[in-house]
């Protein structure tokens, strides 16, 4: 979950993990530990028919998630980290 002081500007201000609730570190608007944010929108043939979902997750909360996949993400190794 995000909150920002402007809603203009989106000057972040505030994440905190939906998972297990801890506030994650931030500096400057700018997130300082690793966090997943999952967004998605919703469209015909689902449950959610026209809705917006958001949601950030901690390192942990993350871990946690895709353990329980029975098939594992696929991953791959980045060279030129952003």
């Amino acid at each position: 979950m995000r909150q920002y002081q402007d809603q203009e500007k989106r000057v972040l201000i505030k994440v905190v993990c939906n998972g297990c609730g801890r506030e994650l570190q931030l500096e400057n608007g700018i997130v300082q530990e690793g966090v997943f944010p999952g967004r998605v929108n919703w469209g015909y043939f689902s449950r959610y028919d026209g809705e917006r979902h958001a949601f950030d997750l901690c390192e942990a909360c993350y871990e946690r998630l895709i353990g329980s996949f029975r098939i594992p993400v696929e991953t791959e190794e980045e060279t030129e980290l952003l």
